[in-house]
């Protein structure tokens, strides 16, 4: 049976979408996966929304846009409102609740509120959001390792940031953990 995972991470520009989606393809590349990455600037992109898609597969990609993904990774309201309704029936939806005023409205998919700015800035770096998602997101969807993702961080993080790792480290995990507590009463 061949595997294929899309997963789409959208949010404002400034949010680390596009690192975490280059993360996720690096990873499954190392791994052995084929891959693409695409990213998307949307016109309203200045305060707008930025977004990028992966996919994952254990075969040759066909076609590398899509229109109903696997999983989505909503860092803010606009992106959920956008994405919410596209994610495939039985997918996979990580939102962030830190900037939203409402939840998750479908209870046809696996759903994850997830307050991920408070988490980063308990971490100590608010910028590790997207990596409090992304580790929020393997837990529903373990296409890759977390520990596959943390070897990805060291070998493709630039020298001068290596002293940040720990911190990438623990933002995916705690991302994992409240997924993993973390159950939707419809």
């Amino acid at each position: 049976r061949r595997m294929q995972e899309e997963i789409v991470f959208a949010g404002f520009g400034g949010q680390g979408v596009m690192f975490a989606g280059q993360l996720l393809a690096y990873t499954a590349m190392d791994e052995g996966y084929e891959v693409t990455w695409i990213p998307s600037y949307g016109p309203e992109m200045r305060g707008g929304t930025a977004n990028c898609t992966v996919i994952i597969a254990d075969e040759e990609i066909g076609a590398p846009i899509v229109r109903y993904p696997k999983a989505v990774i909503a860092l803010n309201l606009p992106s959920l409102d956008k994405y919410e309704k596209l994610v495939k029936s039985g997918g996979v939806l990580i939102a962030n609740s830190s900037l939203m005023d409402r939840g998750v409205a479908r209870t046809d998919i696996s759903s994850v509120e997830i307050p991920a700015n408070e988490i980063a800035e308990e971490i100590g770096n608010k910028r590790l959001m997207n990596m409090v998602t992304l580790g929020a997101l393997l837990a529903r969807l373990p296409v890759l390792p977390v520990s596959a993702l943390e070897q990805a961080l060291a070998d493709h993080l630039p020298a001068r940031h290596k002293n940040l790792l720990p911190a990438n480290y623990e933002a995916l995990r705690r991302g994992a953990e409240f997924a993993n507590q973390f159950v939707h009463v419809a």
